[in-house]
């Protein structure tokens, strides 16, 4: 089972604004399997000396350095910590506190130093998420199962789950046809499908409650329809996998899944990049890493595609937008790019991580505007 805490639009924000003295941005891929996490701790302490030799080459305060080692020291150490993992791990961390995030998908290994946080790499897991939980509904029967990108499908037990629509509505059956009884035919049937819903999603809020991972509903109709009508959780996915779920083993429930969230981000990619021509031709859309910083410093950015992989060093003026590059990393500077992000989430617009091939042009991003500049 994947452990994820991919942080929430408050947490982004709250993280892109954060400025101090000492700010280190760590991501590394991780395996979920805790017997196999030694090397995964062995590669954050190598990545953590690596931050260190950064600061030592500024000449960071050694008390501040020496309090910032310890926390990151304190998270290779922490043998429950590794007991549960997910595809990767970011660490965010300064002198005075380490934030952690368990994300489901792959990324690649980065250590930034700066007076903020490097925050492009978990953009993707926010935007695209790479796990779900599939609803297996069905009357003679409900099952939570939940899908990675690349973990076999793991049934998750839901606590005061309903074991099938008829003792969830207190009968022998649903399909009563006696015409003497209130509740007879197919509307009485579905009134009691209706019953059985309500308490299926009710179960389901203590697992999903403070959640933004998508739920896959897997159901036949008229089942499927009424519970979409009862549904009370936000990240329901708006496609669901077609026809009764009985007869589908978890594994090839979780290979549906996986299909339906590929075709969602894609459809998602498509649409923005359609919107990003008619914009261009309107003169609200821009590859330029200068001109989007620019847009990004005075709020006029509404949506935005990084590439989550790429790190181009330099400086952004917090006044105007203007950068200045730098040809490499060090603790000086920071990702012109991930700043630029940083300033649109903070303004309120929307970043969506991918990979460079998705961008415009192969492009290191790609803007969208909320009115020309």
């Amino acid at each position: 089972m994947l452990y994820v805490d991919i942080p929430s639009p408050a947490d982004l924000k709250s993280l892109a604004a954060h400025r101090d003295d000492i700010c280190v941005s760590i991501y590394l891929p991780t395996t979920p399997v805790s017997q196999e996490t030694a090397g995964d701790r062995i590669e954050l302490k190598n990545l953590a000396k690596q931050a260190l030799r950064q600061l030592e080459t500024a000449n960071a305060d050694k008390r501040r350095v020496a309090a910032l080692m310890e926390h990151l020291d304190d998270l290779v150490d922490d043998d429950e910590f590794w007991r549960f993992q997910a595809r990767s791990l970011a660490v965010l961390a300064t002198p005075d506190n380490a934030r952690t995030f368990r994300v489901p998908n792959t990324l690649a290994t980065i250590v930034e130093v700066s007076d903020r946080f490097h925050l492009k790499p978990l953009l993707r897991a926010v935007a695209f998420p790479n796990t779900c939980f599939v609803l297996a509904l069905a009357e003679g029967g409900v099952r939570v199962i939940q899908v990675s990108a690349d973990l076999p499908a793991a049934v998750v037990s839901v606590d005061g789950a309903p074991k099938d629509a008829a003792s969830a509505v207190g009968r022998s059956t649903v399909n009563d046809r006696s015409p003497s009884r209130r509740l007879q035919g197919s509307e009485g049937q579905k009134v009691l499908l209706r019953q059985f819903a309500r308490k299926v999603d009710q179960a389901l809020r203590g697992l999903l409650t403070g959640s933004d991972v998508p739920l896959v509903l897997a159901a036949s109709e008229p089942l499927a329809s009424i519970y979409r009508s009862v549904n009370t959780y936000a990240h329901l996915a708006k496609s669901g996998i077609d026809g009764s779920p009985v007869y589908l083993t978890d594994a090839q429930l979780a290979d549906r899944a996986r299909a339906l969230l590929d075709g969602l981000n894609r459809d998602e990619i498509a649409r923005w990049k359609t919107a990003f021509v008619a914009r261009e031709n309107e003169g609200r859309a821009t590859t330029d890493i200068a001109s989007a910083a620019r847009a990004a410093t005075y709020g006029a950015v509404e949506t935005m595609l990084v590439d989550i992989d790429e790190v181009v060093p330099g400086t952004v003026d917090e006044t105007n937008g203007a950068i200045s590059f730098s040809k490499s990393a060090d603790a000086s500077n920071y990702g012109v790019v991930d700043e630029i992000a940083n300033r649109v989430i903070r303004s309120g617009g929307r970043i969506l991580g991918v990979r460079r091939a998705d961008i415009p042009g192969g492009k290191s991003l790609a803007a969208i505007l909320r009115y020309a500049m």
